[in-house]
């Protein structure tokens, strides 16, 4: 009778933890954070997981949301594509998050992308990307190609007087679509065939003397010669250290990078860095208030005066920020009524500005060309006068320059859409009605 007493209170108080468990559970709003913690792009991603937990124990200060507290759920999908998906569908299935932020990689954002349409989730996805996409379940807060590749050629080519090209990249689907972007613009521009130069190598990739070589022998033909880099994650490091191994300056040779920011050179000898590029939409040197005070909480958060800020991070600050206006503005974390709330929203940028989303579920944002300084930092040296609203689709690309998205329905034929054919008046892709 004693056992069978202790054994019903033991049940009786495992139901009660049970039961606890699942009301703290419902008292909570799940986010998931889907960034590699692990493998080559580590180097870039870990700072964006702290970058949310930073986030949303600011938001829980402010009282959370809803009248709940938020609760980041982490995943590492070790820079491996495929496990980006599982992670994916174990963040929504699994753990009921209400929305995910994550994914650098086009290859990563491609992966999970599937899960997300199917399982009807909500992806914010912060770092720049090659376009040719638009998806009624993510935001895209990073730059589409016209909001950093094409006016960082158009400063290489008005300002610095290039006439020749070495478009360089990780071999995956972000460089090769913003390559055959860039080539068709530089074509239309009368940039001759023979001066283009176009390189892909593996992710990871570090042997790089017998490219670097071939580049310094391309720039050699009596023509201002730069190097267009979307090369990504820890091959960069190799890559700038052989170009001063092979006495190339940024002077000679300069390269403007679309995926070296602040975290990439901290750390670092950024001495073969010096002079060389990189186009972003934020850059930690920026002066303004709003700047100041992101570099204060990051710094304060993380404990480390030396760590830094970067545009992907700014990219989920802005992406974070209005989710939690459209839920607010929702009444609710369920997807469909906090997709529709969150177009039209605004939020201060860190550059001084307005970040907006539009319609395409694209942001505007200003555009700069930061010089690499021998501390890590960047000196802005161009910018243009106001924020670039984001196009999803090239109009450089045959397959594109017809087409629109509009998730309202006002531009596409009152059917919300991502990939809409103004002259066919058809929408292929995925819509929803």
């Amino acid at each position: 009778m004693k056992l069978t007493n202790t054994l019903s209170r033991s049940l009786i108080a495992g139901s009660l933890l049970l039961g606890a468990q699942q009301v703290m559970a419902q008292d909570t709003i799940k986010v998931g954070v889907l960034h590699s913690l692990s493998g080559t792009m580590a180097i870039s991603e870990t700072t964006l997981k702290d970058t949310m937990l930073m986030l949303v124990e600011q938001q829980n200060a402010k009282g959370g949301l809803l009248g709940k507290q938020l609760e980041a759920v982490v995943v590492d999908p070790a820079s491996d594509w495929p496990l980006f998906a599982e992670k994916a569908r174990e963040l929504i299935e699994n753990e009921g998050v209400a929305a995910t932020f994550g994914c650098w990689t086009s290859v990563s954002r491609k992966s999970v992308l599937p899960v997300f349409e199917e399982l009807n989730g909500l992806l914010f996805y912060p770092v720049q990307y090659e376009g040719e996409e638009s998806s009624k379940n993510v935001f895209y807060t990073g730059a589409a190609p016209n909001q950093q590749a094409i006016p960082a050629v158009d400063y290489l080519m008005n300002d610095l007087e290039v006439e020749r090209w070495v478009l360089a990249g990780t071999d995956y689907v972000y460089p090769r679509t913003t390559n055959k972007i860039l080539e068709a613009y530089l074509l239309a521009k009368g940039v001759a065939a023979e001066d283009i130069m176009i390189n892909y190598t593996p992710f990871g990739h570090s042997d790089w003397q017998s490219i670097v070589s071939d580049i310094k022998t391309f720039g050699s033909a009596g023509k201002k010669t730069a190097v267009v880099s979307t090369i990504n994650g820890d091959a960069n490091v190799p890559f700038y250290k052989e170009l001063g191994n092979q006495g190339i300056s940024a002077e000679d040779i300069p390269v403007v990078a679309f995926s070296v920011g602040e975290e990439e050179l901290s750390g670092i000898d950024t001495g073969p860095l010096v002079g060389h590029l990189a186009a972003w939409n934020y850059f930690m040197s920026v002066e303004s208030e709003e700047n100041d005070a992101f570099i204060a909480d990051w710094k304060a958060f993380i404990g480390d005066d030396a760590r830094v800020t970067n545009d992907p991070m700014e990219a989920h600050v802005i992406g974070f920020n209005m989710w939690v206006k459209a839920v607010e503005a929702a009444g609710t974390t369920d997807v469909d009524p906090v997709i529709d709330a969150m177009i039209g929203i605004e939020v201060p940028n860190m550059t001084g500005g307005t970040a907006k989303m539009l319609p395409n579920h694209h942001l505007t944002k200003p555009v700069l060309i930061g010089e690499i300084q021998d501390d890590g930092q960047f000196e802005v040296v161009w910018s243009t006068d106001a924020e670039v609203p984001g196009d999803a689709w090239s109009d450089f690309l045959p397959g594109s320059k017809d087409v629109v998205s509009d998730w309202t329905g006002e531009l596409t034929g009152g059917t919300p859409c991502g990939n809409y054919n103004t002259v066919t008046g058809t929408c292929s892709g995925q819509n929803y009605e």
